[in-house]
């Protein structure tokens, strides 16, 4: 039996961009049949939506909103929803995993050192970094920035990325490398038929079973559609 899942999508609660409430983008996935979903939301040093004024902890609350949304409405019928991260560096995107809303009370210093310190301190936490479309061309992308003894694994294929290219790529540099590969939709509305995905042979129960598959390189295969 196959479980597919998706890595790397937005809710309107937390990212600037996203067009789907948490709850919205639970009943989205279950609607297409999808296992679970790993909601990544822009950071605040990313498109974030989530007011910068605010204090720390109440930022972290609410930066949280869409993910709670989701798992809540993923409870209700039947979908796996786990916490993630997509941490920025002007463009330079790293999805992270393992981390929750506690531990992001407790650093607030992720907003201060610099990326390789952030790497580090995740891995110290027993959590993961992909590093997402590492090949994007975009206005908000100032530098392609490559960290290949630094992350766990690689998106391979991001189906937001709107030139095929940039996914042929990443999979040139996960090969290059010897990086696992991954797949995520980067979704942020509905409309797109797009997707990308992560298949595994077992039902995962956390975001730790995410973590020591994906680190053991226990794919089964990706789902990559334009």
């Amino acid at each position: 039996m196959e479980y597919i899942y998706e890595t790397h999508c937005h809710t309107s609660e937390a990212s600037a961009c996203g067009e789907l409430g948490g709850a919205e983008l639970a009943r989205f996935y279950k609607q297409k049949g999808y296992d679970g979903i790993i909601v990544t939301d822009h950071f605040f040093n990313g498109n974030c939506a989530v007011d910068k004024k605010l204090d720390w902890h109440t930022k972290c609350e609410l930066y949280c909103g869409g993910y709670k949304a989701a798992k809540a409405e993923g409870d209700r019928i039947g979908l796996s929803v786990f916490f993630g991260i997509e941490y920025s560096y002007l463009g330079t995107d790293l999805l992270t995993y393992g981390v929750d809303e506690d531990w992001l009370k407790a650093h607030p210093e992720v907003m201060e050192i610099g990326v390789k310190e952030y790497i580090k301190l995740i891995h110290e936490s027993g959590g993961m970094i992909v590093h997402a479309h590492p090949f994007r061309e975009a206005w908000y992308i100032d530098t392609i920035r490559l960290y290949p003894y630094d992350v766990d694994a690689v998106e391979v294929f991001n189906a937001g990325n709107h030139d095929p290219e940039f996914n042929r790529r990443a999979d040139w540099y996960a090969d290059s490398y010897g990086l696992i590969k991954v797949a995520g939709s980067d979704r942020h509305e509905d409309r797109s038929e797009a997707e990308g995905a992560v298949v595994f042979e077992q039902k995962l129960e956390t975001v730790q079973d995410y973590i020591s598959l994906v680190r053991q390189d226990g794919v089964a295969r990706l789902i990559c559609r334009y």
